[in-house]
């Protein structure tokens, strides 16, 4: 039995073709994936069904009614309810008034609080949560965040719920966990559709999938029917013959960066490490194991309780991003919308602001030296994009991701510090992404590479540091450097060690 069916959507934006003819068909109770490429209309599509924006054309059927959706309010009066990749929690507010955000009526004294608490702790329950929902949820993890926000979907008695990029920050445990409770949902009658750029996990937890490539659906298939090569190629038009670039042998060079016993009063642990000319150097580890703390610290973002970085041989004065910059630092962040890019600017900007010295002359911009040095980004990186006039909000995540990286690359860094790069990026755009920093490491820059993808990490890194809460457990090198071996330092604690 089909509880949806989308008939014939298509939806333009201004210079772009985001939707043409789309069909989409979702069998009640399964979890159905939905792949496809930065820019191929995954994000559109599950807008449109969520009520946030209107297609041009086309019908849903839901539920065995047409329905029409004007806005958020409609979807969830309907039944259906979108998770995004963006979190959107409100930190200083408990879990419970999270869930139940906009519909807490009354005045505070006479809210029925219990009421409220006892229904989140129920909806909590269902998705295999503990955590008190009087706890604010700016001291939760966020894998519980996660399920925070699948209890809120719940809550508005959602059939059908549509999942974002859900295991972008997760790994381990938690990803585990995640998976239990999407299981859970299906037994209970709840349908999934299910957005990843992670290939593994379609396989791992999806009925069937769909796959869409600039803006039509290519194929809709049961998962059991078709094998890893098959999707790449449905994603990106072609066979790809390599996920990841080949090894080529390389010089490395002296050590440019140290890390030496640094600190972070309760996050970070007597840390060090270093990298050299040339290198690219693994840092992984679980969620909350210190990763990102430590990259802040070394693009001069946040301050260290003790401890001392070395840049060239000489303590590092970055007590800002600007003079980490200047000194030839980079950073890519984890967090690409609230810190990597300025989403209201267009691509042009975007591309060129952490290096203004070398599209100016005398103090003044040269507008066509930006352009083309916008151009060559855009191409370089395949950004997919209309024109670098674009503002960077209308892009896909993908892209966005891209237009950060481009930044750093155009900033001529020295270093640079890749916070996990490729999240929420296609298999395509990935490889580009990989060749790229090869490149860089040939040109004898140093590259720190963090990421919740341990087969990345082994592909790409020649030297892997392994955290565990803030500490360092082990560095790995070559044919040391297995997923089992990474997992078992990464779980040190919890083995006894």
């Amino acid at each position: 039995m089909n509880i949806l069916e989308m008939r014939g959507i298509s939806k333009s934006f201004p210079g772009v073709q985001a939707l043409t003819n789309v069909d989409l068909t979702i069998r009640k109770g399964e979890v159905h994936g939905l792949v496809g490429a930065n820019g191929a209309g995954k994000s559109t599509l599950m807008k449109i069904l969520s009520g946030v924006i209107q297609a041009d054309s086309g019908e849903i059927h839901f539920k065995g009614q047409r329905i029409r959706l004007h806005s958020p309010l409609d979807a969830q009066r309907a039944g259906i309810s979108i998770i995004h990749q963006e979190l959107s929690l409100v930190p200083t507010l408990s879990v419970g008034e999270n869930i139940f955000l906009g519909r807490l009526h009354g005045k505070s004294y006479s809210l029925r609080w219990k009421d409220v608490y006892k229904q989140s702790r129920e909806l909590l329950k269902r998705v295999g949560s503990h955590v008190d929902p009087r706890t604010l949820v700016r001291d939760l993890s966020v894998a519980q965040m996660q399920l925070v926000e699948v209890a809120k979907a719940l809550s508005f008695n959602a059939d059908l719920i549509i999942m974002d990029e859900p295991s972008a920050v997760l790994s381990g445990a938690d990803l585990a966990h995640l998976f239990n409770t999407i299981k859970s949902l299906t037994q209970q009658g709840i349908t999934i559709i299910y957005i990843s750029h992670r290939l593994d996990e379609i396989f791992q937890i999806c009925n069937r999938l769909t796959i869409m490539r600039d803006g039509r659906v290519v194929d809709s298939k049961d998962v059991k029917d078709v094998d890893r090569d098959f999707i790449i190629r449905g994603i990106v038009g072609r066979d790809l013959k390599d996920e990841y670039p080949p090894r080529k042998p390389k010089t490395v060079g002296e050590e440019i960066l140290s890390v030496q016993s640094l600190t972070i009063r309760g996050k970070v642990h007597d840390v060090s490490f270093h990298v050299r000319r040339g290198e690219i150097l693994g840092l992984a580890g679980l969620v909350g194991s210190g990763r990102t703390e430590i990259a802040r610290c070394i693009f001069g973002a946040d301050r260290y309780d003790g401890g001392e970085i070395r840049f060239k041989g000489r303590p590092a004065q970055f007590t800002n991003p600007r003079k980490a910059i200047t000194s030839g630092v980079a950073l890519v962040p984890e967090d690409r919308k609230s810190q990597g890019l300025i989403t209201k600017f267009p691509v042009r900007l975007n591309l060129t602001m952490a290096a203004l010295r070398k599209i100016s002359r005398n103090g003044f911009l040269r507008p066509r030296v930006e352009r083309e040095a916008a151009d060559s980004l855009v191409k370089t990186l395949s950004i997919k994009t209309p024109s670098v006039e674009q503002i960077a909000l209308n892009l896909s995540g993908g892209n966005q991701q891209k237009v950060v990286v481009g930044k750093c690359l155009f900033s001529d860094a020295e270093v640079i510090v890749l916070d996990e790069p490729t999240r929420g990026v296609d298999v395509g755009a990935k490889r580009e992404i990989y060749d790229v920093i090869h490149e860089l490491a040939g040109q004898g820059k140093s590259v720190i590479l963090i990421s919740s993808d341990w087969d990345e990490l082994i592909a790409l890194s020649d030297r892997l540091v392994v955290l565990h809460e803030g500490r360092v457990k082990g560095e790995l090198n070559g044919s040391e450097a297995t997923p089992d071996r990474i997992l078992e330092l990464a779980l040190a604690h919890e083995r006894g060690e």
